[in-house]
């Protein structure tokens, strides 16, 4: 499902569609609740799962590539399980492209696989609102910049469920810039006093590789496009004009094209992140660059040791 946010979820509040929306909202928490829960456990095998509430754009995936790699530099050995679904092929090849990645039709099925080939740890990249599985670990990972949105369940906000299910949680990572990191954590710890907050930033590896005197045309297709945007000037890029799209977009060749014409009417370069990259196909990908991030975590050793 590709999906592009309206721009009421990221206000501060509710406004008159949040309200509107609000009847929907209420059976999307009803469903939510009525789910089954804990059924399937895996005693051969520590879970831990990687999820959101925040819908699209939080870090679940490279948080999962980074504690796999973590892992396994460790000598544990290590996978990260996804459950397939066609649209996510992005998120699935850049995973493949970093660690070792499971992905099957359902997360019964990439457990079992991953129990049979004799790992160790499985950590599931999404599957928080999965109420089927008991995993031994849960974290869910916010954006600083985006938090909650207005707080709202989807349809009339960005939420899957509501905050307070962070009781049921273990560990809240947040990333992107500490902007108002210390009030975020403030509201968390009122849901759950004992619930461990780690914080990431975002690093570029290969910031060599650009020329940063040249101006740049800026395009994605993921959950928070305005993050990246954000990353780039950062870094010093000149963006001259930005393209977003929807979440797990695919991208057509008129469309790669189009990108093209307008950066080279107007003598600029290319640059995408790494899932739109793999997304795109080979070969349209020639005059394209893409930025390679790296999650840099506070306090590593103890988050290493709270998961392991």
């Amino acid at each position: 499902m590709f999906i592009k946010k309206p721009k009421f979820w990221d206000q501060k509040k509710p406004n008159f569609f949040a309200y509107l929306l609000t009847p929907l909202s209420n059976i999307v928490t009803i469903y939510s609740l009525l789910r089954s829960k804990n059924v399937l456990e895996f005693p051969k095998i520590r879970t831990i799962c990687v999820g959101n509430i925040y819908i699209g754009g939080t870090g679940k995936t490279p948080l999962s590539i980074k504690i796999s790699e973590m892992l396994n530099s460790k000598g544990i050995k290590t996978t990260v399980l996804k459950k397939f679904y066609s649209e996510q092929k992005d998120e699935q090849l850049l995973i493949k492209s970093r660690t070792n990645l499971i992905s099957k039709k359902s997360r019964k099925e990439c457990s079992n696989e991953a129990i049979n080939k004799n790992f160790k740890y499985a950590v599931f990249d999404d599957g928080l609102q999965d109420k089927s599985i008991k995993y031994d670990i849960k974290i869910c990972c916010f954006n600083s910049n985006n938090w909650i949105g207005n707080g709202c369940v989807i349809p009339a906000g960005p939420l899957r469920e509501k905050i307070s299910s962070l009781k049921n949680v273990d560990i809240v990572f947040l990333n992107g810039p500490d902007i108002n990191n210390e009030e975020i954590k403030e509201k968390i710890l009122k849901i759950k006093k004992k619930i461990k907050i780690f914080e990431g930033r975002y690093e570029i590896e290969n910031i060599e590789k650009f020329d940063l005197s040249k101006n740049y045309i800026a395009f994605s297709g993921i959950g928070n496009p305005e993050n990246f945007y954000l990353t780039l000037k950062e870094n010093k890029f000149k963006i001259t004009r930005d393209f977003s799209f929807p979440d797990h977009y695919n991208y057509k060749k008129n469309e790669i094209e189009s990108i093209k014409k307008f950066a080279n009417t107007n003598n600029l370069k290319i640059v995408t992140t790494e899932k739109d990259y793999l997304r795109i196909s080979k070969e349209l990908r020639n005059d394209i660059d893409y930025i390679k991030m790296n999650l840099d975590i506070s306090d590593k050793k103890t988050f290493l040791d709270l998961i392991s």
